[in-house]
């Protein structure tokens, strides 16, 4: 069995990991969300996890690392975390009435031979549009500090989308459906 340790600080991928009885060990790495290079939002995403994923590596003798980074997609370009609620604002309101997508890089690190395998998962989600009262009352909550695109789709955020076309746990930061056949693909190739 793969020991597994978790580069992140999100409580949305504890719980994801921890509803799907995949059990890991918790690292707590900070590093800074830039990418040099590409700006493409599938790109900035798989860096970044990769990026989680070999600080966490760097943490440990042993074991694989899981790093992931999420970003909304709109028109092309990513929409990271929010600096602050008036860009959470911002945000909303380009998103509002809009089709986007969420893309999250997922990337395991072999801690002992720093071995890597980063693939990223895109789904799209159709949103409705939102009254500046709405965008302002759901910024006010604190919902979307720290979410990227500045809204949770696991929390209340929900009623802002109508439908979504992919994984929803990958809207919600890390899509399980990838991360087990990555898993699978690791334990397989060990």
């Amino acid at each position: 069995m793969i020991r597994l340790h978790l580069a992140s600080r999100s409580p949305r991928r504890r719980q994801l990991l921890q509803e799907a009885g995949i059990p890991f060990q918790l690292l707590d790495v900070d590093v800074e969300e830039t990418v040099v290079g590409d700006p493409a939002p599938r790109a900035i995403a798989a860096a970044l996890a990769e990026k989680k994923a070999r600080a966490g590596a760097a943490l440990v003798a042993k074991g694989v690392v899981l790093g992931s980074d999420t970003v909304v997609a709109l028109d092309g370009r990513a929409l990271g975390k929010p600096a602050d609620r008036g860009h959470a604002c911002e945000m909303l309101r380009d998103l509002a009435g809009s089709i986007h997508s969420v893309i999250t890089g997922v990337s395991l690190v072999d801690a002992a031979t720093g071995r890597a395998l980063t693939e990223t998962d895109e789904t799209r989600v159709v949103m409705r549009g939102m009254t500046e009262a709405e965008i302002t009352a759901y910024v006010a909550s604190g919902e979307s500090d720290d979410k990227a695109g500045g809204y949770a789709i696991q929390e209340t955020g929900d009623r802002f989308v109508e439908r979504i076309e992919g994984s929803y746990t990958n809207v919600v930061g890390l899509p399980m459906e990838l991360l087990e056949r990555m898993l699978c693909a690791w334990g397989e190739s060990a």
